[in-house]
């Protein structure tokens, strides 16, 4: 099969699975889902992407819809005809696209890092308390494909409890119901989430509860609290506390007696009720010393106002012992008030370990380092989560949730004017996804950006109703005209034949009327005898046009050269949208992922700030010295730095912010709000440097470029720090001032370089005195292809660092591989050689604890990271997913930091792997003849082929965790070989979605990760109304056997 007809071929698969199209702005992200690659339509000899698909009409048919999109569709052929017809029927089918792989090559967490849009502590809605499917006999599914077996597509009769459950009528009493529900509650005293009761009050009472959403509303059986902003969402159900009794007068002089006021429960108090429920595990030996107190897990722990004054009543991980002992001096009001400003101001946490530094460089003064020793002197002023168990020195804190405080932002003026005789409108929700598509109308400045949400409930539900508004409007609503229309009133108008619009009058004239059409974004003036009244049927969906801030260009926001390309990369167009910040107005970034290479659009318009004379003008064969090698990177590419009027004022300008720093408290420049294309500031050798935002790793972790080193780094977010005002617009317009080189003669297609040739390099000219370079190649990127010479002498190429290089020994192919084997040979560890690398010793190290599952029967909240089909998928346990998270932050701050390192690699050995610039937990499958390593995410369940320089041994401090992924199939379905347009549509339905697995049976193994479990999947993301995968996929598999 040739390459193009196996592009034709994964097309169909990706468009045939969607009956409503595929956005082709998120065509290549589908695609790149489901191949791993990109569709090469250059390499077909075309120059767009929509060219090459208008190539292939038999595979593709392009429309354009009206919200703007250009949408692909299956082309029909009598061999698919069938499966488009199986696919239309589909229920529940695939929402066009995926965004948040569509971005992946921009931010690697949203393909492989938490990245899923998951709230780790929160707890699914659990299946059946509102549906149950119907149960008949059948046998358990089995892991051996040899064993035949009739599999049901509902749960089979062992699932089905000993005494049946009594459903009461929506009548049922309700002092009853609340009477069990106190009971409830008074076995969780410490709280229990609101959606966990229905089923707790059901193994309880053997009964459904019905009831459970008027539970906000029973203020005197409980409470119900929400614990904040970091990422949770669901509720808190505490039972009333006792009403203390009536405070008597106690004497001032008598303060060794306890006030009655404190029974009386303080807003503190009651805030402590949810730092008990939300800490997180403890190691066994500090568990046995407290009871179960978290709603969530019975291995919790919990920070308390009232704990006792010794340190027994806090054990210690043995792993990592306090220095000293913990003093229990409190804090004064003064640190509590500076550390409240501070968590307010990182409020997606912040390392407790940072705390002295902020505190010295933001408010002058010394945090007190016994604290850090104990942190429960902090309990009444922040939450503390210790996400990695083993480690109680590496804490995150959260502001408390009555402490948090936004800070108001300027606000465009509101699109819609305020009239009172408008009916009402429901405002608009914005989408919970953290990525997702709109498409840009208008830009009257960086401030403020009207554009309107693409998607199900927005631009699809728009085309509903405006299909229903002309149909009215044609028809009996034909001779609705609006004789005397008034500013601000809402209105019909008829634009087009075609079209009747919402829209809100702004100008009366005597014959014309200026309206601003509501979902569109655009003012129009039309004849008076086309406004129509408008009917209150048409007002139950939102105003979709709305108005965002694009981040970080608000001292440019109405700069013409910023605005003219805003509006050249936006304006009309179908963008990616990350949502920074959602609170008011809100802030976003836009990415344009139409072709092969995401563009994020403010770097973009920061660019065209750039004064391109203060770049040093690069021409061929002209020689340039006094070149200073500022980075060495792992492909053997280069950056340096030339003489240049940019770099005078560059170096003039960063001492004037070194004083700056030196000689005023930086509080307000503290990076909160960090995102991707953000240029800010980061030290380098102790000093500060102009640095891009170039990744986000979870909420504490980030990787930025040093522009003008060109050196890439990991650090955390609370090392970062705005440009001073002052400084920040003519610090944006000089260029970056590193310039990346290649070595001419030397291997430049972008594979990785043999560790001890990048480590000569970077002996031989990283930031020695100063060289010289002569061109011999110029590419409009600004990358170039040069011979390298140390000192500023002659040029003889003979002498030349690249010569040299390529005289070197180890830079020999068939030497830099000997160390490679066949997969099936052996590799004999030599002398020397690191501990990790002998596979004798492999059973020795240290491997995490199995992950531990619900017994068999019982549910567990799930994420499904990979889904190949019903046969093999992989889930990870949802709740525990942001301690992954904090694992693999870790893991990059300390590798990114570490030299190239040669080891030795063994099958079958666990190693920490570089994969999408994240590092991964891995297991070797196979070594390659041509320096390539074939590796499985044991984490998120992915193969992978890495070169082996992206190895690296697996240090203990991250063996503590367990591995996350765990290899399943689906129960009630039967096993065997799956085709395409099945595992197509099992795919759509449970890939990279949260979802609850019931337990079906459990194969240990004897290595974690050849643990086997099969459980039926439940999707209880609709609120009446529980969708069991295996009754999706049998349902697709008879209607394939009956159209065969």
């Amino acid at each position: 099969m040739s390459d193009v007809e196996l592009v034709k071929k994964m097309l169909r698969a990706v468009l045939q699975s969607s009956k409503h199209g595929v956005a082709m702005a998120r065509l290549q992200g589908d695609y790149r889902a489901l191949t791993g690659e990109v569709i090469p339509y250059r390499q077909f000899g075309h120059g767009s992407l929509e060219s090459f698909l208008r190539s292939i009409p038999g595979v593709v048919r392009l429309e354009r819809s009206s919200a703007g999109e250009v949408m692909c569709f299956a082309g029909v052929c009598e061999a698919t005809a069938h499966i488009a017809q199986l696919v239309a029927r589909q229920k529940n089918v695939k929402k066009s696209g995926c965004s948040k792989l569509l971005n992946f090559q921009m931010r690697a967490k949203s393909s492989s890092l938490f990245s899923h849009n998951v709230k780790p502590r929160l707890s699914l809605r659990q299946p059946g308390h509102m549906t149950h499917p119907a149960r008949s006999s059948a046998s358990k599914s089995s892991f051996y494909p040899n064993q035949r077996q009739i599999y049901s597509t509902d749960l089979p009769s062992s699932r089905v409890p000993t005494r049946q459950l009594n459903r009461k009528s929506p009548g049922a009493d309700v002092e009853v119901v609340q009477g069990r529900v106190k009971q409830l509650l008074q076995k969780y005293c410490s709280g229990v989430w609101l959606s966990k009761i229905p089923q707790l009050y059901r193994i309880m009472f053997q009964e459904e509860l019905h009831m459970h959403k008027e539970l906000e509303t029973w203020t005197h059986i409980c409470t119900v609290e929400k614990p904040g902003s970091n990422n949770i969402v669901d509720r808190l159900v505490f039972p009333v506390l006792e009403p203390a009794p009536k405070p008597s007068i106690v004497p001032a002089v008598a303060p060794c007696k306890q006030s009655p006021n404190a029974k009386q429960t303080t807003p503190a108090q009651q805030t402590t009720r949810i730092l008990r429920t939300l800490a997180i595990n403890i190691p066994p030996s500090a568990q046995k010393s407290q009871p179960p107190l978290s709603p969530t897990s019975p291995n919790s722990t919990k920070l308390d106002f009232n704990l006792p004054e010794t340190p027994k009543a806090h054990p210690h991980s043995p792993i990592t012992p306090p220095s000293t002992p913990p003093s229990h001096q409190p804090l004064t009001p003064e640190i509590k008030q500076k550390l409240r400003q501070l968590l307010n101001k990182y409020s997606q946490g912040l390392w407790a370990h940072a705390l002295p530094q902020l505190f010295q460089e933001a408010f002058g003064c010394v945090f007190p380092q016994n604290v850090l020793e104990d942190l429960t002197l902090l309990s009444d002023t922040c939450m503390v989560e210790y996400p990695m168990p083993d480690n109680r020195k590496r804490a995150i804190l959260y502001a408390l949730p009555c402490q948090v405080q936004t800070q108001p932002r300027p606000r465009p003026p509101p699109l819609v004017l305020p009239y009172t005789g408008n009916p009402h409108v429901p405002s608009l929700i914005i989408p919970a996804t953290e990525f997702l598509s709109v498409l840009v109308m208008e830009v009257c400045s960086t401030d403020n950006i009207v554009l309107r949400f693409v998607g199900e409930g927005y631009s699809k539900a728009l085309e509903v109703l405006e299909e229903a508004m002309l149909q009215f409007y044609n028809t009996v609503g034909a001779g609705l005209c609006l004789l005397s229309p008034k500013i601000g009133q809402l209105v019909a108008v008829a634009i087009e034949d075609d079209a009747v619009l919402r829209a809100q009058v702004h100008l009366v004239t005597e014959d014309t009327v200026k309206v601003y059409c509501v979902d569109h974004g655009f003012f129009e003036v039309v004849s008076r005898k086309k406004i129509l009244q408008l009917r209150d049927q048409f007002l139950t969906l939102p105003f979709q046009a709305t108005t965002c801030q694009l981040a970080g260009l608000e001292p440019f926001s109405t700069d013409r050269v910023v605005l003219k390309t805003l509006e050249s990369l936006a304006i009309g167009r179908t963008l990616l949208v990350e949502i920074v910040e959602r609170e008011g107005t809100p802030v976003i970034v836009l990415y344009d992922t139409s072709e092969n290479e995401d563009v994020n659009v403010i770097a973009v318009c920061l660019k065209a700030l750039q004064d391109k004379s203060m770049e040093n003008p690069l021409q061929v064969n002209s020689v340039y010295t006094n070149v200073c090698v500022t980075n060495v990177c792992f492909d053997g590419s280069i950056y340096c730095q030339l003489p240049s009027r940019g770099q005078a004022k560059l170096k003039d300008i960063m001492e004037k912010i070194e004083a700056h720093f030196i000689s005023q408290l930086t509080w307000e420049l503290l990076v909160s709000k960090p995102f991707c294309g953000k240029v800010c500031l980061a030290k380098y050798k102790g000093k500060w440097a102009r640095a891009e935002i170039i990744n986000l790793h979870g909420s504490q972790v980030l990787d930025i470029l040093f522009l003008d080193l060109g050196l890439p780094a990991s650090l955390e977010v609370s090392d970062l720090r705005e440009i001073p005002p002052i400084y920040l617009k003519e610090l944006i317009t000089i260029p970056p001032q590193a310039i990346k080189c290649i070595l001419e003669e030397l291997n430049a297609d972008g594979s990785v370089w043999p560790p001890e040739a990048v480590l000569w390099l970077r002996e031989t000219v990283l930031n020695k005195v100063p060289s010289c370079m002569k061109i011999v190649k110029h590419y409009e990127t600004r990358t170039v292809h040069i011979y390298l010479f140390t000192g500023n002498g002659a040029q003889d190429l003979q002498s030349s660092v690249n010569r040299q290089l390529a005289s070197c020994p180890f830079w020999q192919r068939d030497i830099h591989f000997s160390k490679i084997t066949r997969v099936s040979e052996p590799i004999l560890p030599e002398a020397g050689d690191s501990p990790y690398t002998a596979p004798a010793q492999s059973n020795a190290l240290t491997l995490p604890p199995k992950l531990d599952l619900p017994v068999v029967g019982q549910n567990m909240d799930v994420f499904v990271s990979v889904a190949c089909h019903p046969g093999h998928f992989v889930l990870q346990p949802w709740q525990d997913l942001y301690k992954l998270v904090v694992l693999m932050g870790e893991m990059i701050l300390f590798y990114n930091k570490q030299e190239v390192t040669q080891i030795n690699i063994h099958k079958n050995n666990v190693y920490a792997a570089k994969i999408d610039n994240n590092w991964h937990r891995v297991l070797v499958k196979g070594v390659l003849t041509n320096g390539l390593v074939s590796v499985y995410e044991l984490d998120y369940g992915k193969y992978e082929l890495i070169n082996y320089s992206q190895l690296q041994p697996l240090i203990d401090e991250f063996r503590q965790l367990p591995f996350q992924g765990i290899s399943a199939q689906l129960a009630g379905v039967k096993q065997g070989v799956w085709a395409e347009e099945s595992s197509m549509v099992f795919r759509n339905h449970v890939e990279k979605k949260p979802l609850v697995a019931q337990i079906e049976s459990v194969e240990e193994g004897d290595w974690p990760w050849e643990r086997k479990i099969s459980v039926y999947l439940v999707d209880t993301t609709q609120e009446d109304n529980d969708i069991w995968i295996h009754n999706i996929v049998v349902e697709f598999l008879d209607e394939i056997n009956r159209a065969a």
